[in-house]
């Protein structure tokens, strides 16, 4: 009787396993094309020309799509300069950002001295103040120290980035042991190489996540970019995109639009793929960890 009621429970069990696992497919599928949905949409607009989506949206594609892409190459704007403006300011920030806030929480993280709970908290202070407020500040100093349609202002002001640091120091709270460190200092290693060889491989997960974010976040900036660069040759693709929807009733076209939008997010795809490997490898090493 024991034997039957215990099978009865383990059926009833997997059953109910199996239900959860079910639904939770069925919800994630849900949630991805909901996302996928409005890329969909985007790719097919690119396809119409400003005539067909004045009559509504269909989601079958059109015909226009070179005309859209000849369209935006003839038009006045450096579309392919703005695409390689943005790809160097983002891939700068991106990189500076992760390796600068990697090695500050790892200070933070390896070394003992007097004011570490007072800088650590100081950092976390400035995470709280919004960019808009520093603005004004931060364009007079640009100004006077000559660096408008300037790269500059957009690429070093990334290596403080608080978040992103404080995002590395919780990851090696849970990755990073002390004694690997105090291992390698005993076998002679010094700081810089055990930072560089050591810390930075281990943290590859964690580093790729951020440069994702940064990359993203650098590449949609328009805010401090539009303050900054004048020039339409430096001008990042965000700017150029808002040029392109406040031109002229009698120049404006949907088509271009859409076809810039799309043309814009293909770096951040091809920066996701290449990346997302080891993003994978980090959700599944702290699955392992717990």
């Amino acid at each position: 009787m024991a034997k039957t009621t215990n099978k009865v429970k383990g059926l009833s069990g997997s059953l109910g396993l199996g239900a959860r696992r079910v639904i939770a497919y069925v919800f994630l599928g849900f949630i991805s094309v909901l996302c996928l949905f409005w890329f969909y949409v985007l790719l097919v607009n690119a396809t119409r020309s400003h005539g067909e989506m004045t009559l509504g949206f269909t989601p079958v594609p059109s015909t226009h799509f070179l005309d859209n892409w000849k369209s935006l190459m003839e038009s006045s704007l450096p579309v392919i300069r703005g695409m390689l403006n943005s790809l160097f300011v983002a891939a700068a920030s991106a990189l500076l950002s992760t390796y600068f806030s990697t090695m500050t929480a790892y200070a933070i993280h390896a070394y003992d001295f007097k004011l570490k709970k007072f800088m650590f908290t100081f950092i976390l202070m400035i995470m709280t103040i919004p960019s808009q407020v520093t603005a004004l500040g931060f364009i007079d100093l640009v100004g006077k120290m000559n660096l408008e349609d300037s790269f500059i202002p957009l690429i070093v002001p990334t290596i403080a980035a608080p978040v992103t640091f404080f995002y590395m120091k919780q990851y090696m709270e849970s990755a990073l042991p002390l004694s690997l460190i105090e291992a390698a200092r005993i076998d002679g290693s010094g700081e810089f190489r055990t930072f560089n060889s050591i810390i930075i491989p281990l943290m590859k997960p964690a580093i790729a996540v951020q440069a994702i974010f940064t990359f993203v976040s650098s590449w949609n900036n328009y805010f401090t970019p539009a303050l900054i660069l004048h020039d339409n040759n430096k001008k990042t693709l965000p700017i150029l995109i808002a040029q392109l929807r406040a031109a002229d009733f009698l120049k404006f076209d949907m088509g271009q639009v859409y076809m810039m939008i799309a043309f814009s997010i293909f770096p951040v795809v091809v920066v996701y793929l290449i990346l997302s490997k080891h993003i994978v490898q980090g959700v599944a090493m702290g699955s392992v960890k717990g």
